[in-house]
């Protein structure tokens, strides 16, 4: 990050003097103003959600949304789903460089010796309710391993912070399987350490006790691929959320449930559970063009989701690859004539070459092709945006870590723009009208 010659000069139109900031770039992406020293003269700038407001510096992840690029420590998110693995693209995030053979192997091994929950951790399952939602689980089992391992509660050190970010990293697979064992009523199934990242999370997802459990290879590369599109996306909700935590010194485990909390509302991790709810209401292929009129119609409370994206004003670049891996599911699966993909394909197409949509740029984004992918897989909607969460889990480490490098960090403390009452006076019960 540099400072440019060119500077800034805030001016007013009362007695106030003239304010001077200096302007920064970073490697790629638009200078920013820096208002740090802003405070000292009296003013502050109002930007509900931090549309505008660079919140950090980071070296992990850059998304140009004009151009629909997404870089992990500058690779595209193209050629790491066509080449890498999850665990790779996680060391390339924590770490900042991909692996060579011997990290592989390391980072590898380090993970699987992780895999396992402390078996007094059982007891936390078996404190939900059975029809729990597998995401309020997630938040609490997550949060509790603060209580189970409490020696990487110490932020300041860089090593029990390594052992942290392994233990949530191997976990994540258990916690999220078993979370939606528990709401199905049948045994946990323990991780098996020969199997990959991907294979062994659908393993404990749909494995039994009773009979032998084969991952395919084909659901197991598309799971991967699912994993690495969704392990990290710059300062969206969740990540800053994480980092305003960890900002306090929080430990690990809070943050990381604070991030998988703010993943849960609909607006930020819902987006494909959603739009199968949303093809589900549609129904049939026959119904589309009512559905699409009633899309563009303004007072019509309908919206076609999974097309469009905040950030990007392009085609999301994950997009492309999650529509390739929903062709390979579908042919694995045998169900390239299942009515709900032929009604998604249909809508794909309008989406593509309608004036309406194409003007407006919203193409179909990563999750409508995700959430397809996954019912075919035969994963249900609960379990959506817990796999979401299973997959981000290594960029909010990532972050959480990259944080706590950082010299400038500083705990997080938002201004306002008060417009309540001005000072005014108590009045005894009695008065009061």
């Amino acid at each position: 990050m540099a400072t440019k010659p060119t500077k800034v000069t805030i001016s007013f139109d009362n007695d106030r003097a003239p304010v001077e900031l200096p302007v920064l770039s970073g490697t790629l992406g638009n200078d920013v103003i820096d208002i740090r020293k802003l405070g000292k003269h009296g003013i502050y700038t109002y930007d509900p959600g931090f549309l505008s407001t660079a919140s950090c510096s980071s070296d992990i992840t850059f998304i140009n949304g004009e151009e629909g690029n997404l870089y992990h420590r500058g690779y595209p998110i193209e050629q790491l789903a066509e080449n890498a693995n999850f665990l790779e693209v996680a060391h390339l995030l924590i770490k900042g460089d991909l692996p060579n053979a011997k990290e592989k192997k390391n980072f590898s091994l380090a993970i699987e010796r992780h895999t396992m929950l402390h078996d007094q951790m059982l007891n936390v399952f078996r404190g939900f309710r059975r029809d729990a939602h597998p995401m309020a689980v997630i938040v609490s089992v997550v949060g509790a391993m603060a209580a189970f391992y409490p020696e990487q509660t110490n932020v300041t050190d860089p090593k029990l912070r390594e052992i942290a970010a392994l233990r949530l990293l191997a976990k994540a697979p258990t916690i999220a399987a078993w979370s939606y064992k528990y709401t199905i009523g049948q045994p946990f199934v323990y991780p098996q350490n020969k199997l990959s990242y991907a294979e062994n999370f659908l393993y404990m997802m749909f494995a039994t006790p009773c009979e032998e459990y084969v991952v395919s290879p084909i659901l197991a590369k598309a799971f991967e691929r699912i994993l690495i599109l969704h392990a990290d996306h710059e300062q969206n909700a969740s990540t800053s959320t994480v980092r305003l935590v960890g900002s306090s010194g929080a430990n690990p485990f809070a943050c990381i449930a604070a991030g998988i909390a703010s993943l849960w509302g609909p607006a930020h991790g819902g987006a494909n559970e959603a739009t199968l709810k949303m093809l589900d209401e549609i129904g049939d292929v026959s119904c589309i063009d009512e559905y699409i009129a009633r899309a563009k119609d303004k007072n019509d409370s309908f919206r076609l989701m999974g097309f469009g994206h905040r950030v990007y004003r392009n085609m999301d670049p994950r997009a492309a690859i999650m529509r390739k891996t929903c062709h390979e599911v579908l042919n694995e699966l045998g169900l390239h004539d299942d009515p709900m993909f032929k009604l998604a394909m249909r809508l794909e197409k309008i989406a593509l070459e309608d004036e309406y949509f194409v003007k407006r740029k919203l193409y179909p984004n990563v999750d409508f092709y995700s959430g397809i992918v996954m019912r075919a897989m035969g994963i249900p909607n609960s379990m959506f945006t817990a796999i979401f969460a299973l997959a981000r889990t290594a960029g909010w480490i990532a972050q959480w870590n990259e944080m706590h490098t950082d010299s400038s960090n500083k705990i997080g403390r938002p201004r306002q723009l008060y417009t309540g009452e001005a000072k005014r006076d108590f009045v005894p019960i009695d008065d009061r009208k």
